[in-house]
């Protein structure tokens, strides 16, 4: 039978048959959430809303939390929400799970909650971290940008840099040759002065 399947949901598409099942909603991926994720998540939602502006939506399997970019996303499971802080150094706690780096400037901690009440200092410190982590990482470009700009593109010339550059020996260091001519003048004219 003509057709094939969906590498991601794994579902048969006939030829010619619509099919796109990445675009979801908030809605369909926290249906079948139980109660306990389900306060989890809104209590992780509205935590998120209050830092700022940013854009909330559903995207394959996940709900991102962005501003230019994703700082965090939530995955619901059955078991728990997995969720992935994105920050600029590595955390150390008993409730992230792992850390992978996604770049050189960020690293994915990835955390399981399973309660509302885990929705607390120090996952919400971390959230607010990751929020701001934009804007820290323009402003550290903006300052490397500048310092670059401000030191002196011209080097300093000396007396003796100019003369090596036209192939005379410096007057500040002797050469080998300048101090053998200099040796024999001497024993010239001690031998001279000795006749």
């Amino acid at each position: 039978m003509p057709g094939h399947e969906c590498h991601h949901c794994k579902a048969w598409i006939a030829p010619g048959e619509p099919h796109d099942c990445w675009t979801t909603t908030e809605a369909a991926l926290t249906a079948d959430l139980s109660e306990d994720l389900r306060d989890a998540w809104e209590r992780l939602r509205e935590t998120a809303v209050e830092f700022g502006e940013q854009r909330i939506y559903a995207s394959g399997t996940a709900i991102m939390f962005s501003r230019n970019v994703c700082y965090f996303f939530v995955r619901p499971r059955r078991s728990h929400l997995q969720v992935c802080v994105f920050l600029g150094r590595k955390v150390r706690a008993p409730l992230i799970r792992r850390v992978e780096q996604k770049s050189a400037a960020k690293l994915a901690h990835i955390i399981h909650l399973t309660h509302r009440d885990q929705v607390e200092p120090p996952l919400t410190d971390w959230l607010r971290e990751a929020y701001r982590l934009p804007d820290e990482l323009v402003a550290k470009k903006a300052r490397q940008r500048s310092g670059k700009q401000s030191r002196p593109l011209t080097k300093r010339r000396t007396a003796a840099g100019d003369d090596r550059r036209e192939g005379k020996p410096s007057a500040s260091k002797p050469t080998a040759t300048s101090g053998r001519t200099a040796g024999a003048a001497a024993r010239r004219r001690g031998a001279a002065g000795r006749s």
